[in-house]
């Protein structure tokens, strides 16, 4: 079966953003469990994890109400973005790609 280059794309689109997004997903909850212990800020391990996560949960603040009563639901409303993206999103555009293949 011939899917021609734009199939090509849209499998290794869908197969390289998909676990990509995944790992993306168990980051920003580490984050957010980290967030309840205050790990020691200089911990390089700690501090890609944040370098990974604030960009993008700054965004949300900047954007969104997302402080309710003290309590930050910036990483929430990632995960559930990163959620919508992984089952909605990414499955109808390899879709239409693969429907443009053939």
């Amino acid at each position: 079966m011939y899917i021609g280059w734009i199939g090509l794309v849209a499998f290794i689109f869908f197969r390289v953003i998909s676990p990509i997004l995944t790992l993306y997903f168990w980051v920003v909850i580490i984050s957010a469990l980290l967030s309840w212990v205050q790990p020691d800020p200089y911990n390089p391990i700690v501090r890609v994890i944040y370098s990974l996560t604030e960009p993008v949960f700054d965004w949300f603040r900047e954007r969104l109400p997302v402080v309710f009563g003290g309590i930050d639901f910036s990483p929430l409303i990632v995960l559930l973005g990163i959620e919508f993206l992984q089952a909605w999103l990414l499955p109808n555009i390899y879709v239409m790609l693969a429907n443009m293949a053939s």
